[in-house]
């Protein structure tokens, strides 16, 4: 049975608890988001327990987002600068809780170093996997990388080129809707997880994509992609703060 839904938490552009307690902090660094609309009812079965798909007018939506991860730090001490530093690719989707909290579900997360991976596999059930991943600037236009290695499936690829453009003064509800995002649900031992994030307000950008080859998305169990993605944007990225985990 889907759970019993109070009224959705509006779409902010700011998040809705800046001053939380730090768990974890990090920094995404140039992001490229993809995003392509889907049914909620193929989204549906993939969301955890107590969660249901997040619309916008009806349709709820699957993002590639391919960014460089920045110095990965714990409980307010200084972020790691190599094992906590690295290229990631995510396929995620968007959920809503009985509480009303909207979120992202990862269906995977690519990233090229294996001992974070480790951790975030055994530790905290997240579906990272191996990938050799690379993020390259060449006079302005953006290459992403990535391809599987373990635990598979191997060959699983993505190659994004993006040209970002000028900066969005206003964005669009849908584009609200995609990016401010203010925390995550998660499967944990068997149990639906709620994580709080908090940044700084997106700077997004238009963006143009020059190339799109991927499996990622087709390998985290969902249909691949047809046509271009719905909407294609960039950021230089924010500095992040996770906070406490709580159930929904």
């Amino acid at each position: 049975m889907p759970p019993t839904l109070r009224t959705p938490q509006p779409v902010t552009p700011d998040p809705p608890h800046p001053s939380m307690s730090p768990l974890m902090t990090q920094s995404w660094l140039d992001l490229a988001f993809l995003h392509w609309a889907a049914d909620p009812g193929v989204v549906a079965p993939l969301l955890p327990a107590g969660t249901v798909p997040d619309t916008l007018d009806k349709v709820t939506y699957v993002g590639l987002v391919a960014f460089r991860m920045y110095r990965v730090g714990w409980l307010g001490l200084p972020g790691i600068p190599y094992l906590g530093t690295f290229p990631e690719a995510n396929v995620r989707l968007y959920s809503r809780d009985a509480h009303g909290r909207r979120g992202v579900v990862f269906r995977s997360l690519d990233a090229s170093r294996l001992i974070p991976v480790a951790v975030a596999r055994t530790l905290f059930r997240l579906p990272y996997v191996w990938s050799r991943m690379e993020v390259r600037d060449d006079a302005g236009t953006l290459t992403y990388t990535s391809r599987r290695r373990l635990p598979g499936p191997r060959g699983a690829h993505s190659r994004i080129v993006l040209r970002p453009g000028g900066r969005i003064g206003e964005p669009s509800e849908l584009e609200h809707f995609l990016t401010a995002r203010w925390g995550m649900h998660s499967t944990f031992h068997g149990r639906t997880l709620y994580l709080p994030n908090a940044h700084p307000r997106w700077p997004l950008h238009r963006a143009q994509l020059l190339e799109c080859d991927e499996s990622l998305v087709a390998a985290a169990g969902l249909p691949a992609p047809t046509g271009a993605p719905t909407s294609v944007l960039y950021s230089p990225g924010v500095p992040v703060r996770f906070g406490r985990p709580a159930r929904p």
